[in-house]
């Protein structure tokens, strides 16, 4: 699974200009899918939807309001323990599991050692990566990035309550203000603790996020960016080495090709496309290791392999005038858009070879929610059945069994919010598209919000359409041209069946404790993972792979 990699960043989906010729290969010698969905625009949810087979919002992992994706380390909200993972059954079926790259699902819940959320305590028995997630606090040239204007807000505060102790304590000692020692020093023992309350967060934040993993232990922190790519290689090859004697599942989860992308020496410059170019090439590269591991190891015609990207390409990830995001290709919005098929429509290329056929090309509706149960009926096991599983199985459509998706209908959400609603009518082969909220695009008709990290999910960034908008995807798959009643005579019946299935979908929702509240977001020392003594951590890896303390 790629970060933020846009559909139309591949060659196999049409990009002519970055060269992918691994995946290429991979998509040639299997199956591609052409309308392959993600169940959420942003990675916590998204990934959590991946790993459980069912929207985010029924496990707690999605947002209201306020913040969309975990924050730090050191919250407390995260994946739930009672949530099924693919990994988890094919653990009980008999597969060594591991997870080697980003989880971005939380680590603790009430202590810095109960693991609670970890990827061990979710059916996988090796970790090695981040448990956090890439942004640009991880880099110290760039500048900051989680929750980059409330940071600025509080250091405004700090400066202005600086400013006017400062002042009174200048008046009292000029004569001019009549006001004891003693309140002057509270005064400023108070913005001392003010200031230390969220300085010892936000001021360093690349310590406490941007650290590598090895199962429960931390083994560098912060990360060396330079040569994280080399260490995720190294350890996905080990990994297929050490259990090719027996069913392994391996989830490969890039950091690839999300902000700031660091690029090692070997690409820089390469692509026509600039640094983000060079990174997407850099990741094919090592895609291309990894493939030839599983041959190497004689395993290419016993493997299922499977490449994803978990959202859309982030537009507004910009450095002045480059881009520093994916290319969605014909389809309008990208990363943090959950009704626009730029945010949801990800690669989807599956290979086996003499189980699959090669070339195949499939453009039926499918999810990244679909892959729970595909592996799942893969492995001989079996889903859940006591609570609501939202993939289907991709089994019966890969092998050409089936002609149709088994999906009629499929949500599309931005938090907790229904934005729109695709309805695959299988008798006449339409797969009309209903949107009942978009985001205000700025400036207007840019395709994006530049300015802000993300288009909003609610709020004053969004329009309510009264009615609906409503595109048919199978002759406007770039959603260019609302449809109307007097352009489409069947617009009322249409807007009335999935309004129909809006409401019926509505009754398997239930509540559930929320991950993304305040509580569970803010940042809790008591919970940050630590090499050495808290808050002394730091530790860098060696050659073998053991950890180091390094000086403070």
């Amino acid at each position: 699974m790629a970060d933020d990699l846009g559909i139309g960043d591949l060659g196999c989906y049409g990009n002519h200009t970055l060269r992918t010729p691994n995946i290429d290969q991979l998509a040639e010698e299997g199956v591609r899918l052409t309308q392959h969905l993600a169940a959420a625009p942003l990675c916590t949810p998204s990934r959590a939807a991946f790993l459980t087979g069912r929207h985010s919002f029924r496990s707690g992992m999605e947002a209201s309001n306020g913040y969309r994706a975990l924050q730090w380390n050191a919250g407390s909200g995260g994946l739930p323990e009672n949530e099924t993972t693919f990994a988890r059954i094919l653990q009980q079926r008999g597969y060594a599991t591991g997870l080697i790259g980003k989880w971005h699902q939380g680590v603790n819940c009430a202590s810095r050692g109960d693991h609670c959320h970890h990827p061990l305590n979710h059916g996988f028995d090796y970790f090695y990566g981040m448990p956090f997630t890439l942004t640009n606090d991880c880099d110290p040239g760039r500048p900051p990035e989680v929750d980059a204007a409330l940071r600025a807000q509080l250091w405004g505060y700090t400066q202005f309550l600086a400013l006017g102790i400062l002042t009174v304590a200048a008046g009292k000692t000029c004569g001019f203000i009549s006001v004891s020692g003693r309140a002057v020093t509270g005064m400023a023992c108070v913005l001392f603790l003010f200031f230390v309350s969220w300085y010892s967060s936000f001021g360093f934040v690349r310590r406490w996020n941007c650290i590598l993993m090895r199962n429960h232990d931390v083994t560098e922190q912060p990360m060396v960016l330079e040569k994280t790519a080399s260490l995720m290689l190294k350890e996905a090859v080990s990994y297929i080495e050490r259990h090719k004697h027996g069913p392994f599942l391996l989830f490969l989860s890039l950091l690839h090709v999300h902000i700031p992308l660091v690029t090692t020496s070997a690409f820089l410059g390469k692509s026509q496309h600039g640094l983000y170019g060079d990174h997407v090439e850099e990741m094919d590269w090592l895609i291309g290791k990894i493939l030839n591991a599983i041959e190497d190891n004689g395993l290419k015609n016993s493997t299922f392999t499977y490449f994803t990207s978990d959202h859309g390409g982030h537009l507004e990830a910009r450095d002045g005038h480059s881009q520093l995001g994916g290319w969605n290709g014909i389809y309008k919005g990208g990363k943090g858009m959950g009704g626009w098929e730029g945010g949801i429509r990800v690669p989807g290329i599956f290979h086996w070879p003499g189980v699959l056929p090669a070339g195949r090309v499939i453009g039926e509706p499918t999810s990244l929610m679909d892959v729970f149960p595909t592996v799942v009926q893969l492995a001989g096991g079996e889903v859940p059945q006591d609570r609501v599983i939202d993939g289907h199985s991709l089994v019966p459509l890969l092998q050409g069994a089936e002609a149709r998706s088994a999906h009629e209908f499929l949500f599309h959400y931005c938090g907790q919010h229904l934005h729109a609603a695709r309805w695959h009518q299988r008798d006449s082969g339409s797969v009309w598209k209903v949107h009942y909220t978009t985001p205000q695009f700025h400036p207007e008709g840019a395709g994006a919000c530049y300015g802000r990290g993300v288009c909003p999910c609610s709020g004053e960034g969004v329009t309510h359409h009264r009615p609906p908008l409503l595109f048919d995807l199978s002759r406007d798959p770039s959603e260019a041209r609302p449809l109307t009643p007097d352009s489409e005579p069947l617009y009322h019946a249409v807007i009335a069946r999935v309004g129909a299935a809006v409401s019926e979908h509505r009754h398997t929702l239930s509540p559930v404790p929320q991950q993304f509240s305040t509580s569970n977001i803010l940042w809790k020392p008591w919970l940050q993972p630590c090499c050495g003594h808290f808050p002394f951590c730091s530790c860098h890896e060696d050659g073998a792979g053991t950890p180091r303390m390094s000086g403070l």
